[in-house]
């Protein structure tokens, strides 16, 4: 690995180490997926249905099948470490806390009086688990005597259902009474790169943290061409539109 320390900065708004950091860890799970994966393949039962459907119908060589299905389940690994790497991103930026998980909420600043709790995408957390969380962001915020009584707590959604920016209050469906949890100004729904623009106060903070993650990659001493190849550019703006969108 080459020293990041005494570099340029890749990001105005983070260190250069704090995001070697979490990209090494991203690493270490991929490979410890891949080690499993690799020890449980002989063991596992295989569907052999869906293993014939995908070798005929995605032109899938039965050679190519096992390190396909291989790589499938170490992406389901990285998958569920996006979030992570996403709050140890954020509780690296100056004035931020990252209370890992498991602790109260994922993420404090208590300097600008706000909580988050941080998943991936919009649909990691199913309608029940929203109304939970909701009740449990509520009491935070506005029980008497809490540690965090007056913050703005945030329900941040990395990846949006849709490419827009939002910032509003998070209002999930309540099964218990058939309607939806009362609005509060103090309990709010976010996209990724509208959160990442509040914390770092640069609208564009998500995308730069995107184009910066080749280089983290070369520092590790992973192979890569040092810049986001143009179709993941692509995907990127699919995913979360202009950054000179307004959120809403």
């Amino acid at each position: 690995m080459s020293h990041t320390h005494s570099e340029t900065p890749w990001l105005p708004f983070l260190s250069n180490s704090t995001l070697c950091e979490a990209v090494r860890h991203l690493q270490d799970v991929a490979d410890s997926a891949r080690v499993k994966a690799e020890k449980d393949g002989g063991r596992n039962v295989i569907d052999p249905f869906t293993a014939l459907f995908q070798m005929q119908l995605l032109h899938i060589t039965p050679e190519d099948w096992p390190l396909i299905e291989q790589n499938r389940q170490i992406e389901k690994s990285l998958q569920n470490e996006i979030g992570n790497f996403h709050q140890k991103i954020l509780g690296g930026i100056q004035g931020w806390q990252n209370l890992h998980t498991g602790v109260v909420v994922d993420l404090v600043c208590q300097e600008c009086r706000i909580l988050a709790e941080v998943k991936n995408k919009h649909n990691t957390l199913k309608a029940s688990d929203q109304a939970w969380l909701y009740d449990k962001l509520r009491d935070l915020v506005r029980k008497k005597g809490q540690e965090y009584a007056g913050y703005t707590a945030y329900y941040v959604e990395i990846i949006p259902k849709r490419p827009e920016r939002y910032n509003q209050p998070f209002t999930p469906s309540d099964n218990t009474t058939g309607t939806r949890k009362p609005s509060d100004e103090l309990i709010r729904r976010i996209d990724g790169a509208s959160f990442y623009a509040l914390v770092t106060g640069q609208d564009d903070a998500l995308e730069q943290l995107f184009h910066a993650l080749p280089k983290a990659f070369t520092a590790l001493g992973m192979s890569g061409a040092g810049v986001v190849p143009t179709l993941l550019a692509d995907y990127f703006s699919a995913a979360f539109g202009s950054s000179a969108s307004g959120s809403s």
